[in-house]
Order: structure tokens, then C-alpha cells, then sequence
């Protein structure tokens, strides 16, 4: 009887108590979880301000310090391009949720191996609205080899999307004749981007043994094609992996040494779908290096952009600078003597 009649009050005094540590204890704890304002001594040291057009006003955490990124709208350099349906399937309610949380940092989709020409023609044309609808171009990967080598080069049957990818690691085409393809892709209101490279017979599940066998290019050549090919028109170039990083038993650093001391960073786009390919592009040409990566693979890429995190050899190392500013779009000269805001 004593116990029944001391519970009630028991419960009463424990609720008192709980809602005393509730009174005590939660607004120190929402002081502490506060997004609050760097202070300028901090901001000094860091890129702190987020130029991805307005971005921070959104994002959770925006009040720590990350890398910044030109706005999406005008982006040149920093490109993301995405694979889309190949390796494996990019249905439309993926891709639309994908670039839901992450098309802030995704630029192009690219429909790799000709996969699309497979696909429903609805259900294609839904997956290239989708892409439009998030801000990105969509490329048709290299199917215009498949088209050329079937055709003949016949002008009447070459089809596009919004990025046309002209690539010979599977074709002899006369370097003439390939930037005739590019002024006839220009003139037709399209973006070709020729890819190129070292290796003859590339292709993504060749064996190293078999590229080995075909024999690799003079980077000589890779660049010379790849500076006729900008003079008729070509607003990219798309640099392959094979024989460079991909299916080769050393890394040939010599060629993206050369290719990159060669061209514009805003001109040149690498192949980079493995990890540790993007984190050495990375850490080579900064934080803003144009690449090609898998769909899996856009969050990684976007945190190591940013520099919010990395592996041992990257992490809190991938940095930019706000005060760059227009001085380096005007011929490459420091502008002396003039305000920041101008810039």
C-alpha cells in the first residue's frame, strides 16, 4: 500500500528533475550547435566564403571553412562530367535524385559505349530532360565512332545530343578529315569535344597485355591533334586514360605533365574514373581540374573539391584562393595596383 501511494510521487519528483537538466543543460548545448560566423582572424587563413551561388545560405555547416568553386551557371574549370548508363544502369528516378542532392557539382552526363541507342526512345528522351533540368549538357560519349565506322562517314546519318565526343582510339581517321567532323559539328549549333590520347585500341576493359601489344602514340602527337583540333572548333578536349592511368602497369605522368603545361585548364578535360586517378589530378592541377568520372563516384570527387576531406595524402592539402579574380583571364598578367573588388 505505502509503495503504491509513494510511485505517483516518485514519477512527479523524476519529472522535475528531467525537466530541470532540459532547462540547464539544452541552451549551452544549442550555443554550442549554433551555425555561428567565422570570426576574420580565422577567415584570414582560409577560404572560408562559398561562391557556389549562394550556396551557403543552404547548406548545413555552412559556416565552416571549404574550398570555393566558380557558380555552376558559368563554370569553365572544375568540371564534373558523370558516365551515365554502361557499366551500369542510370535509370531516370536515379539520375533526377542524384542531381537533386549533388548537381551543384555535376556538370555533364555522358552516355558511354552507345548504351542509349539500346534504350526506349521515351524513356531516353526523359533521361536527357532530366539531365537538362538539373543544368547539365548531355554528351553521346563516343557512339560516333560506331556511327562513322557503319556509315562510311555519310553526313546524313550523324545524330548528336549536346556534346558531341569524336574520339579515333578505335578508328584511323586522317587528322583532316577529323577536323572537318569537328567544323561540321560546330556549324550544326553542337559542342565537339574530341578525345585523345596515347594508346591505340583503348577501350575501357581492354587488357594491359593487349594495349601493350598495339603500341602507344608520341604525347607529341596527342598534343599537335589536339591543338588543330581547338582551331576548328573544338570548345574541349577530352583526354584518355588508357595507356596514361588506366589498364598500364606505371602511370605515364610525363604525358598529363605535358598536356597540361600544353593547354588552358579550362580547354582540356582527363578521364579520370578511378579514385586514385581524380585524387592525383587533384593534387596536381588543384582543386579546379576539368574530369570525367563514374556516377558512383561525384559525392568523393565533391568532397575533395571542396576540401572538406580526402585520404591520408589529400586530406586538409586541397586548397584555393579567393583573390585570384579576373587578373589571370587577361592574358595571364597580374593586374597591379587595383582594388580586390575589382577583380
Amino acid at each position: 500500500m505505502a509503495k503504491a501511494m509513494t510511485s505517483p510521487l516518485l514519477r512527479q519528483q523524476h519529472k522535475h528533475l528531467s525537466m530541470l537538466a532540459r532547462t540547464v543543460f539544452a541552451q549551452p548545448l544549442r550555443q554550442h550547435i549554433r551555425p555561428r560566423s567565422i570570426p576574420a582572424s580565422r577567415a584570414l587563413h582560409s577560404t572560408a566564403s562559398l561562391s557556389l551561388a549562394n550556396a551557403s545560405s543552404t547548406h548545413p555547416f555552412s559556416f565552416l571553412p571549404a574550398n570555393s568553386l566558380e557558380p555552376k551557371a558559368t563554370r569553365t574549370k572544375g568540371l564534373t562530367e558523370i558516365r551515365g548508363p554502361y557499366y551500369a544502369p542510370v535509370t531516370n528516378t536515379y539520375l533526377d535524385e542524384l542531381l537533386k542532392d549533388w548537381g551543384e557539382y555535376v556538370d555533364g552526363v555522358k552516355f558511354a559505349g552507345g548504351a542509349f541507342s539500346l534504350m526506349p526512345e521515351d524513356r531516353l528522351r526523359t533521361l536527357i530532360d532530366t539531365a537538362h533540368k538539373h543544368g547539365c549538357y548531355v554528351s553521346t560519349g563516343g557512339f560516333i565512332e560506331r556511327v562513322l565506322s557503319a556509315s562510311g562517314g555519310d553526313k546524313a546519318v550523324v545524330s548528336n545530343f549536346d556534346v558531341l565526343e569524336i574520339s579515333s582510339g578505335f578508328l584511323s581517321i586522317p587528322t583532316d578529315d577529323w577536323a572537318s567532323l569537328i567544323e561540321f559539328t560546330a556549324a550544326h549549333g553542337l559542342k565537339p569535344k574530341p578525345e585523345v590520347g596515347i594508346q591505340w585500341g583503348a577501350g575501357g576493359d581492354a587488357s594491359i597485355e593487349e594495349l601493350e601489344s598495339a603500341g602507344t602514340r608520341d604525347p607529341k602527337w596527342l598534343i599537335d591533334r589536339a591543338k588543330t583540333f581547338l582551331d576548328a572548333g573544338a570548345y574541349m578536349i577530352m583526354i584518355e586514360s588508357e595507356g596514361i592511368t588506366e589498364n598500364v602497369k606505371s602511370w605515364r605522368t610525363d604525358v598529363i605533365s605535358a598536356v597540361t603545361s600544353a593547354f588552358p585548364a579550362d580547354k582540356i578535360m582527363f578521364e579520370a574514373a578511378d579514385p586514385e586517378v581524380f585524387a592525383y589530378h587533384i593534387q596536381n592541377q588543384g582543386a579546379r581540374a576539368n574530369l570525367f568520372i563514374d556516377h558512383s563516384q561525384a559525392v568523393q570527387l565533391a568532397c575533395l573539391r571542396r576540401g572538406i576531406w580526402g585520404t591520408g595524402s589529400t586530406f586538409a592539402r586541397v586548397v584555393t584562393f579567393e583573390g585570384t579574380g579576373e587578373h589571370f583571364r587577361k592574358g595571364g598578367r597580374a593586374v597591379h595596383n587595383e582594388p580586390s573588388e575589382k577583380y
